[in-house]
């Protein structure tokens, strides 16, 4: 993809999900995810309905009248978005690969915590960490993020979010908010998210098409995994092989739900052809009514 036609695109991206984060999410994101607590503000005279337990009687003695201290949120958080960027993230049979989706959606979450003066940065794994972006603020910053979403090439294209998982907690000491964006056709990261879960604020965002949960019956076709990159005939007109193919991806998807859930983690799952808008808000208003 040639440099302008990058450009073009991240300007795309930025102006659809930017109108999203200021209008939609950013308020909704701020009451979702607390500060670190209260901290010192300022001290104000003393006001009618005011709470007696916030004076503060040394300022009241000097002034003979009195004074409360006004505390507020100490709110600068660090989001990190966890994206997989392997083979089957190219998969697509409606409007758009699940890729593109995933980057929409990581654009708006960025620009919802940067409108909240919070730093964002972003992690790309396949089956090893392909790129580690630091947190920082600012709008710069955030179009360096959708830039390498949509141009970066990974070595690799197989998944294994257990070794991300165990990279960010390495590189990630304090507390962080984490999105981890992905189709999660994959296993055996319950006991690491586990760890990651008891420290950061964990959201695992499943990403699908219609059509992974789910061979058509078409006879004889010859199929390629997007991720080992070999092509085998399979035989879709056999029930056992449609039924097996089923199974095995409801079985993707129950690992996921329970695994998150078991770990203090959130969940959302989109249909790449459905409204991430409506999964994403939904999500942060429950959150934030707890």
């Amino acid at each position: 993809m040639e440099t302008k036609e990058i450009l073009k695109k991240v300007r795309k991206i930025e102006i659809k999900t930017r109108r999203l984060s200021n209008h939609i999410f950013s308020g909704e994101y701020h009451s979702s995810f607390k500060g670190r607590g209260m901290t010192f503000s300022e001290v104000r005279q003393y006001q009618y309905g005011d709470d007696i337990r916030a004076i503060d009687w040394n300022v009241t003695a000097r002034y003979n009248e009195p004074f409360v201290k006004v505390f507020e949120e100490e709110r600068e958080l660090t989001m990190v978005l966890m994206v997989d960027i392997s083979g089957s993230e190219y998969f697509g049979t409606t409007q758009q690969f699940k890729r593109d989706t995933i980057t929409e959606i990581a654009a708006t979450l960025a620009f919802s915590a940067i409108q909240n003066n919070d730093k964002v940065g972003l992690l790309l794994f396949s089956d090893q960490m392909e790129l580690y972006i630091p947190a920082k603020k600012g709008k710069s910053h955030v179009l360096r993020i959708i830039r390498e979403l949509i141009e970066f090439k990974p070595k690799s294209k197989k998944t294994d979010l257990n070794e991300a998982l165990k990279f960010f907690s390495s590189v990630m000491k304090k507390k962080a908010i984490v999105f981890i964006l992905s189709d999660f056709m994959d296993a055996h990261y319950e006991h690491t998210l586990k760890i990651v879960g008891r420290k950061h604020d964990v959201t695992g965002i499943r990403i699908y098409d219609i059509h992974d949960s789910a061979i058509p019956n078409l006879g004889m076709v010859p199929m390629r995994d997007a991720e080992t990159g070999k092509t085998m005939l399979v035989n879709t007109a056999s029930k056992s092989v449609r039924d097996g193919y089923k199974a095995h991806y409801l079985a993707s998807v129950d690992y996921f739900e329970k695994t998150f859930t078991h770990s203090g983690s959130g969940t959302i799952s989109s249909q790449i052809d459905e409204s991430y808008v409506k999964k994403l808000l939904g999500y942060f208003k429950q959150k934030g009514a707890k």
